[in-house]
């Protein structure tokens, strides 16, 4: 697998999965050649993490202070950047409409498992925290297989 600068976590409205995926992934690459960031792909106006979801961070000690979610446009779509996206319709509807068709994949098949990331979109807390620790699992699958891949640093 070629290396990558960039690696972009995708969700439908970018207000927690993939800004939980971003903030996660941050902390645990602590390489700064690669630009990690979050994208939506219905994003109507800037709008600040779900709280629950900042709640969730925050016991965990991870800061999401600041973020705003970001409309996923045909510029992020490059052939540095490395898409993970929460579910395989997401996949397809990227590569439907930036007809994009590699170096695009849901968390779950980069990591050779099946299924989507669970969706907390109007759940409790513990949902929140329950898709916390799915992402932060299935994260730690990705970095580590990178890590091999490409030799990041810790």
């Amino acid at each position: 697998m070629r290396r990558f600068s960039k690696l972009l976590f995708v969700c439908t409205e970018n207000t927690a999965r993939s800004q939980m995926a971003e903030v996660i992934c941050k902390n645990m690459i602590a390489d700064d050649t690669i630009e990690i960031n979050s994208r939506g792909l219905v994003v109507l106006f800037p709008e600040p993490v779900n709280p629950k979801a900042e709640v969730v961070l925050i016991n965990h000690g991870i800061s999401i202070e600041g973020h705003q979610a970001k409309q996923l446009i045909q510029e992020d779509m490059d052939e540095e950047t490395l898409v993970f996206t929460m579910s395989r319709e997401q996949k397809e509807r990227i590569s439907r409409d930036f007809d994009v068709n590699t170096n695009i994949y849901t968390i779950k098949e980069f990591n050779e498992e099946e299924g989507d990331v669970m969706d907390p979109y109007g759940g409790t807390l513990v949902e929140y925290e329950e898709c916390f620790v799915e992402l932060s699992r299935d994260i730690k699958k990705i970095v580590l297989r990178l890590r091999k891949i490409y030799g990041l640093q810790e």
